[in-house]
């Protein structure tokens, strides 16, 4: 296996785990939302994160796909990956 196979297993990984996470923890906001109003707060933000690390999770899917199979568009799911670890990157960035 390629090691660029290998990193791109890992973000695959990774992203399906912080997205499956965050989606249980939206079910379960969801559940206590109305025995805890304060949690309603949260629900939008919480929504946006598990939205980004879902599609995070298909782009990587997509990208793996590619490298394993040597598919001729490699290395723009690559690009697409790659840009999408940075934008995530961004996003979480603390504002100064």
């Amino acid at each position: 296996m390629q090691p660029i196979a290998i990193i791109t297993g890992i973000l695959l990984g990774t992203s399906v785990s912080i997205g499956l996470g965050l989606c249980v923890v939206l079910l379960l906001f969801f559940i206590l939302m109305d025995d805890h109003p304060r949690l309603a707060s949260e629900f939008p933000a919480l929504i946006a994160s598990a939205g980004i690390f879902v599609v995070m999770t298909a782009i990587c899917a997509i990208s793996f796909v590619g490298v394993l199979k040597r598919k001729p568009w490699l290395w723009f799911g690559q690009f697409v990956m790659w840009s999408g670890v940075v934008l995530i990157v961004f996003y979480y960035l603390p504002d100064n």
